[in-house]
């Protein structure tokens, strides 16, 4: 393994956001966003509250840092999907990962999906640090390259690609389909989250499967559907 020439005061930075991140998603198995006080999250990982509040100036921005991570792996995914087959199985491979993540983190998951909903600006956040990435997904191969990105940005690149090469009609409205597209993949999770996570996966691919079969026919159009 290659020697870590990681400064200190990064990894220690990296570390801290991450022991923080890990203790919120901890108190949100079994309890609300507004139930989590500061000071349960710094007793799970062990730091003061001074401390919190120089990396988190408010509570809510430790859950849009939440977003920010998981965001990223879902960007990986999506890279991995478009290095073989790009467009539309990149996008599906974006949902795929969302309902995985569902399965495994529902209630953190509701509450995230419950602050974007509410929220009115994003907050401001400094940018993911390679060794941040890395610790926080190190079983995702070079996940230190990938971009920190919104879930919007990926796919719309995608749905771009989808219609560069043919997946889609030439004559897409990108905006329009984004729209649609952001608001299926909120909009399931948001829906099935807390009552049936596991179903969130089969959901998706019914919804794309409908979605991009109106597209097509909107546009008067007989792409072949993508597998």
């Amino acid at each position: 393994m290659a020697e870590d020439r990681t400064p200190l005061r990064a990894r220690k930075f990296a570390r801290t956001r991450l022991q923080l991140l890990q203790a919120l998603v901890a108190e949100l198995e079994t309890r609300s966003f507004e139930e989590v006080a500061v000071r349960d999250l710094c007793t799970r990982a062990e730091v003061s509250e001074a401390t919190f509040f120089n990396y988190f100036p408010r509570k809510s921005d430790l859950l849009a840092y939440l977003g920010r991570v998981w965001g990223l792996a879902l960007n990986w995914h999506a890279r991995q999907a478009a290095a073989a087959r790009p467009g539309l199985e990149a996008i599906a491979a974006v949902f795929e990962e969302g309902a995985r993540q569902a399965r495994t983190w529902p209630g953190p998951l509701g509450e995230l999906l419950a602050h974007l909903a509410s929220r009115r600006a994003r907050p401001e956040i400094p940018p993911l640090l390679p060794i941040e990435k890395r610790l926080a997904w190190p079983e995702l191969d070079g996940i230190e390259a990938v971009p920190d990105q919104g879930v919007e940005v990926v796919l719309s690149q995608q749905l771009q690609r989808a219609v560069e090469l043919g997946q889609l009609p030439r004559n897409t409205h990108i905006p329009t389909v984004m729209v649609s597209l952001v608001s299926l993949f909120h909009g399931v999770a948001l829906a099935l989250v807390h009552s049936n996570p596991a179903a969130i996966a089969g959901q998706y691919r019914q919804q794309l499967a409908l979605l991009w079969a109106g597209v097509r026919g909107l546009t008067g159009a007989r792409t072949p559907v993508a597998s």
